[in-house]
């Protein structure tokens, strides 16, 4: 069977199927596009089709040429929201979301709904790999019983199944899709063969490890790695502060060091699909065998409270001045995550909106890359809200302004002008009186 689909990605002539088209499947879609392949992309989204067949793009770093290209002027290109076509693909890539539900537990509905959706159309001798980010065991013990439930077939003789984690970085001027290396995971050899053989042609290189579970693994642990890495920046800001030292100033001094170290840099909190979420789905699996991971959730702690640092930072800044944060105006200047992006994916700055919000500050947004808030899963309440123009604005007009997000188009001399205060979280201001770093 594996032989079968090799030979079939060898000569271009297998049909490439890829679930979710966000910032993790549409990227993966284009590239086999770009690589000769017949291609089908779904979503349950209908603005997402009808933007991908007019030829237009809705992820900022995705030019609308590419999409044309691609997508909407190739014969060899289809996208849709009928998965019943999911029958006519050879492999079928899922790349929906794992987000944490509300008592921070890992939410599989959606790679269970995926699931759901497809298996009444399954086929002998296809490729369904998981790309989804999830704790390990998710696609042997999650993704499988249903599949082989409602096709009435079994992953060891019918079909083939591998895990890939994702490794998409937004915007990163260094790295695209087709040049990170990627980690492949298979149910078995016959299903690792299969699904390297499909990445090899898209990717630079490929990494195989022996399980799914350990390509799961993989993908926890470098994130986890970057949480507990960052918690601990933060936590050492907070010290520093205290002691009237410059947190930036003494990371730019550590990283000339050529040797055992590596920067990390504080902030407001954690954004994007995989830092904030990843490490809580360790730790949730982790309690299956017994084991607390008491290290990672300490970081996961810290990195949650950093909202609630900055407004306390901003209470005090506003107190220096004689003003209270109730009733005040309060400019939150950055959306998205992390600069230079239109993704709002767990970014910190709503979290800040809505406290800031409930102690009675009126907020206001700043950002070009986000230029009106779409509905998102945890604050639907803010979908609408559209960024300000700097040009509209006079002398002082905020009573504070909270540099959440460090974009390079912003033009923070104006802030510095257009707010009493002005809260960097980012090292973004140069230094002023009026700037107080959090």
């Amino acid at each position: 069977m594996s032989n079968f689909f090799v030979e079939k990605i060898n000569n271009r002539t297998a049909k490439i199927g890829v679930i979710g088209l966000g910032y993790v499947g549409l990227p993966l879609l284009i590239e086999f596009s770009k690589q000769g392949f017949v291609v089908i992309g779904f979503d349950v989204d209908t603005n997402k089709i009808s933007s991908l067949e007019s030829g237009n793009s809705y992820i900022g770093h995705i030019n609308a040429d590419v999409i044309k290209n691609q997508i909407t002027n190739n014969d060899n290109a289809t996208v849709t929201k009928d998965f019943s076509v999911v029958s006519k693909c050879d492999a079928i890539l899922i790349c929906v979301p794992t987000p944490l539900n509300e008592h921070r537990n890992p939410d599989l509905s959606y790679i269970e709904k995926t699931a759901n959706l497809i298996g009444p159309y399954l086929r002998k001798d296809q490729l369904i790999v998981l790309e989804s980010t999830t704790y390990p065991g998710t696609t042997e013990e999650v993704l499988v019983p249903i599949l082989e439930q409602l096709s009435g077939l079994t992953a060891e003789n019918d079909f083939l199944v591998g895990y890939s984690p994702e490794r998409e970085d937004p915007n990163n001027k260094s790295y695209n899709t087709s040049t990170i290396p990627k980690v492949v995971g298979g149910l078995n050899t016959k299903s690792l063969i299969a699904a390297k053989s499909m990445y090899d042609s898209i990717i630079c290189e490929t990494v195989p490890v022996s399980t799914c579970r350990a390509a799961e693994a993989t993908k926890l642990m470098e994130n986890i790695f970057r949480c507990v890495n960052i918690a601990l920046v933060n936590e050492l800001k907070m010290v520093f502060s205290k002691m009237d030292i410059n947190i930036w100033e003494v990371i730019n001094a550590a990283k000339t060091k050529p040797f055992g170290y590596m920067a990390f840099y504080p902030g407001p909190g954690l954004g994007g699909h995989c830092i904030p979420i990843d490490p809580f789905y360790l730790t949730w699996k982790a309690k299956e065998y017994g084991i607390s991971t008491k290290f990672i959730e300490l970081a996961g702690e810290i990195n949650t409270n950093m909202p609630n640092y900055v407004i306390q930072q901003t209470m005090l800044a506003l107190n220096d001045h004689g003003i209270a944060l109730k009733a005040s105006r309060v400019l939150l200047v950055g959306l998205a995550y992390k600069k230079n992006i239109d993704d709002i994916r767990e970014s910190p700055t709503f979290v800040l909106w809505d406290e800031l919000t409930h102690k009675g500050a009126t907020v206001s947004y700043l950002d070009h890359f986000c230029p009106e808030i779409k509905k998102t899963r945890e604050h639907p309440h803010l979908a609408g809200n559209k960024s300000i123009a700097l040009s509209n604005l006079t002398s002082d007009e905020f009573d504070a302004a909270i540099i959440a997000t460090d974009h390079d188009n912003i033009d923070y001399q104006k802030i510095i002008k257009y707010a009493k205060v002005i809260i960097d979280t980012r090292n973004a201001c140069p230094e002023h009186e009026k700037v107080y770093r959090a």
